[in-house]
């Protein structure tokens, strides 16, 4: 059906509109004609009037093929079929879009209103997509930040305020476009804000009036308010404990039980997630994804855009908090994802937005390989390599270029982090002071304190180099092996300790990987706690096969070797045998010459008849019964 659907639309796109008369749901606006000599005519009748004759005739310039389209996507969300509203929203929009709209808006709310009546709730999930498409294809100016701040109010008060749950029911990718465009225009909005300079009078003047408008505060009420209303984390606690379905929608209310409260509520938690990454408070993004659990069963695998963003700032955020076993763990497993389901998603509106964060975690992967190198799958090292090289090899050698290489993957690769709070704009003593000393970028703050960290370990990959050399080691040579110093004399005894603590610091990370737990003794309770406190809980873990003591003068190395693992290697193979099996089965026979068929059913046919006994394997012989 949905298939049928997307097809409807796709020829709605290549043929005009040959039935249906689109007059009776516009109206007979303006058919009345004006006479100047009526005085009890007052300037808003007759301003209504114009308005009305200008409605009129901006909704005559609207194709017939998108006043068809509104209707159908009208009539959908009205009777919430959600098949129709699936085909319409990411099939019959994006190509209208395409078509019509490549470079400029669609038509606003109240010209297309007399198409559906003056429907209030559509008219509001209308302008939800009509400045999703200003933001991605346009360029939003003051008053499209405003209103879209106004709409996204409208939409969710009328979720959250509503006498009982809205009868209303949408596709979980258009809900989870709903919190995820939520959240990039307040991105946007504050990136916007903060450049002081740029602004005109006007703009400064609904700044200064507006104080409100996309606030932190705000936002994060939504949030939250979304989640304390769908109950989405006590409807997740029941069912880790195993109860029963009527306990669970119990437990949920009349809201969580809805599917559209449920998966706005769980939506919102991943966009809590976001929010608190792109403010810097990255423990406590981890915190609020207590009760989701990466695996294929979550919620968020069911759209993949909401999969993919998931992943990234739960990885950027084991990185930020120097967590990179887990960092690498969980971007291979994205990556992994992505290669797989390429193509599948060449035609999906989102194709490029998964791919360019898909290029975002290489990067970061990159980076966390190098910090803490471990055995990655051969598919994405060779992708690492292809994209990143300079990087990569920059960043492993650990000498003075090795901090720009860091700097420019950190910048390509993080988020755009925003400042809670806004410029003093309400106060023009204040703003002129906030120019005269702007306070530091937000991503140039971050990029400080994640170099700092890698200056501290930049010694380490030559530190391990020496040390793999050998078995045990007398300290003063090894300090003999390291560069000298500036003053040109060697490593003194206190700095060796303190490179050797460096690299023990180094090859130590909190991890709540459960494999690694439970192969290791006594870490039944580790791995209880481990997994009662979330993705932020874990413990403490070796992520090198390099170990040393210092026994007084002297250095013991212990080197663990890990065998070659055949798995992938045979998986791979497998499906790569699988390939061509298929294709040789798919290729039709090769069609033999007629010439050639007749000459051999004549050879046949003229060859005198034999009586010759078949033979058999044994040589012929006889064997009596």
């Amino acid at each position: 059906m949905a298939a049928h659907r997307a097809n409807y639309y796709e020829q709605e796109v290549e043929e005009e509109l040959v039935d249906g008369n689109l007059d009776i749901p516009i109206g007979n606006y303006g058919q009345t004609f004006y006479d100047p000599e009526q005085p009890q005519v007052s300037e808003a009748a007759l301003a209504q009037f114009q308005q009305q004759i200008a409605q009129q005739a901006a909704l005559a310039q609207i194709p017939d093929v998108v006043k068809r389209f509104i209707i159908h996507f009208h009539q959908a969300i009205i009777t919430n079929n959600l098949v129709e509203i699936s085909a319409a929203y990411e099939s019959g929009w994006t190509r209208l879009t395409e078509k019509y709209y490549k470079t400029t808006e669609w038509p606003e709310a109240e010209i297309i209103a007399p198409l559906v009546g003056d429907d209030q709730i559509f008219l509001v999930l209308y302008r939800e997509l009509y400045y999703r498409h200003v933001y991605s294809r346009l360029s939003p100016n003051v008053d499209d930040r405003f209103h879209s701040y106004e709409n996204s109010c409208e939409l969710f008060n009328y979720l959250l305020n509503s006498e009982g749950p809205v009868a209303l029911a949408l596709p979980d990718i258009w809900l989870w476009d709903i919190i995820d465009e939520f959240i990039y225009q307040f991105q946007s909005f504050c990136v916007w804000r903060t450049k002081v300079q740029l602004k005109t009078d006007e703009e400064l003047a609904m700044l200064a009036e507006g104080t409100q408008i996309w606030s932190c505060y705000s936002v994060l009420n939504v949030l939250y308010s979304l989640i304390s209303k769908s109950k989405i984390n006590e409807y997740m606690e029941a069912q880790r404990r195993g109860l029963s379905p009527e306990e669970i929608n119990e437990i949920a209310g009349e809201y969580g039980s809805k599917p559209l409260y449920k998966m706005l509520g769980y939506f919102s938690i991943i966009g809590l997630l976001r929010v608190h990454v792109l403010l810097g408070d990255f423990t406590l993004a981890l915190k609020v994804m207590n009760n989701i659990e990466l695996n294929t069963k979550a919620f968020f695998t069911r759209v993949t855009a909401c999969h993919v963003a998931t992943y990234y700032y739960v990885g950027f955020c084991y990185l930020a908090l120097r967590r990179y076993p887990d960092a690498s763990r969980t971007f291979t497993s994205i990556l992994n994802f992505i290669s797989r389901m390429r193509q599948y998603h060449t035609r999906s509106y989102q194709y490029d937005q998964i791919n360019k964060t898909g290029d975002r975690m290489y990067a970061l992967l990159a980076m966390c390989h190098s910090l803490s190198p471990s055995r990655l799958d051969e598919n994405i090292m060779s992708v690492i390599k292809e994209k990143f090289n300079d990087q990569f090899n920059r960043m492993l050698r650990g000498d003075n270029e090795s901090p720009p290489a860091f700097e420019e993957l950190f910048l390509f690769s993080c988020p755009k982090f925003i400042s809670a709070n806004p410029p003093p704009y309400h106060d023009p003593e204040l703003l002129q002071l906030y120019l005269q000393e702007p306070p530091v970028d937000p991503a140039q703050r971050h990029l400080t304190i994640f170099l700092s960290n890698v200056q501290l370990a930049s010694s380490v990959p030559t530190l391990r180099s020496f040390l793999k050399l050998y078995k045990s080691l007398d300290a003063k040579k090894l300090a003999g092996f390291l560069d000298k110093s500036e003053n040109g004399e060697g490593f003194g005894e206190e700095e060796l300790v303190q490179q050797m603590m460096v690299l023990k610091q180094a090859s130590r990370s909190v991890s709540n990987a459960k494999a690694e737990s439970a192969t290791s003794g006594g870490a039944g309770s580790a791995d209880k706690e481990a997994e009662s406190s979330g993705l932020l809980g874990g413990h403490v873990v070796s992520t090198s096969d390099l170990d040393f003591v210092i026994d007084q003068n002297m250095v013991h190395i212990v080197e663990s070797t890990i065998g070659r693992r055949f798995g992938g290697w045979f998986i791979r193979n497998t499906e790569h045998t699988q390939r061509v099996f298929d294709n040789i089965r798919s290729t039709p026979l090769p069609v033999p010459d007629k010439t050639t068929t007749a000459e051999t059913t004549t050879t046949k046919s003229q060859a005198p008849a034999t009586n010759s006994k078949p033979k058999v394997a044994w040589g012929g012989i006889n064997v009596k019964a």
